[in-house]
């Protein structure tokens, strides 16, 4: 399974590691020196959660956290709603 969401298609993407060293100028140092650029990934927060389906089955998928806090998912309804009996 790889590790892409199945709603907005995020996937890892790579990017680059800054170490520097120093202290910077506006706090009286000389600057901040770079002292090493290594290669990183930067990883989607996938989840693995229930979503109701338009066909009104429930399946299992790996969505990202950004889709799931935007709304973009349904999540299916675990129980009937109370309802007080009628008299």
């Amino acid at each position: 399974m790889t590790m892409k969401c199945e709603i907005c298609g995020k996937r890892p993407v790579l990017g680059n590691q800054i170490s520097r060293r120093g202290k910077a100028k506006y706090l009286g140092g000389v600057g901040r020196k770079v002292t090493g650029i290594s290669r990183r990934t930067f990883k989607p927060n996938l989840q693995r959660i229930q979503v109701q389906l338009d066909g009104g089955g429930v399946r299992t998928v790996r969505v990202c956290a950004a889709c799931i806090r935007a709304g973009r998912v349904t999540r299916p309804q675990r129980r009937q709603p109370f309802q007080m009996p009628a008299l």
